[in-house]
């Protein structure tokens, strides 16, 4: 980790490492294929042994009230950011549709140097290897939470999103009734 100053602003650069990336996302019981980008490194993830789908569930459907009290983490459906962290999570396809076995997490490695965790914590490349692990274990275990109905689809839950089809159109007609 390290400091950096871009004209007026003062960004953390985190530089996480690959191969304890590929422990981490080992040891959370998954395979990933990382790939480090400009200002991000993203693993596209899959459970090694899948029972189901991933716990990625929409907050919004009463339905999922048991799973929404007990999360530890929650994502913004339209940006993918999980809340409060550096990871931004992304629906992976599946041939016209959603693939309920993998999802892409990003590590986000360019941060404003106020950036904080919850609790005041600071960052640093250790405490986003445990967050990793934290997140990859809840989506397993205890869910995380879908907050908003665009965007990031869930994997879970109830009520399901459909895919709107390439090249489609909304109508803005409405059907008239006969009396």
């Amino acid at each position: 980790m390290r400091y950096v100053q871009a004209g007026e602003h003062r960004l953390i650069v985190l530089d996480p490492d690959q191969q304890t990336l590929k422990q981490v996302v080992h040891q959370a019981g998954y395979s990933g294929r990382i790939t480090k980008e400009a200002r991000r490194v993203s693993i596209e993830v899959s459970p090694r042994e899948p029972d189901g789908p991933l716990l990625l569930f929409d907050a919004s459907d009463p339905a999922n009230l048991g799973w929404f009290s007990r999360c530890q983490f929650f994502v913004d459906s339209v940006s993918g950011v999980v809340l409060q962290t550096p990871l931004v999570v992304a629906n992976c396809m599946k041939g016209s549709g959603i693939d309920r076995e993998r999802l892409r997490v990003s590590v986000s490695t360019e941060l404003p140097a106020g950036f904080r965790l919850p609790g005041k914590r600071g960052l640093s490349e250790q405490v986003v290897y445990a967050m990793l692990y934290n997140f990859l274990h809840a989506l397993r275990s205890t869910g995380v939470a879908l907050c908003g109905t665009s965007g990031v689809l869930p994997l879970t839950g109830g009520r399901r999103r459909k895919l709107p089809r390439p090249g489609a159109r909304k109508s803005t007609a409405t059907k008239a009734t006969r009396h």
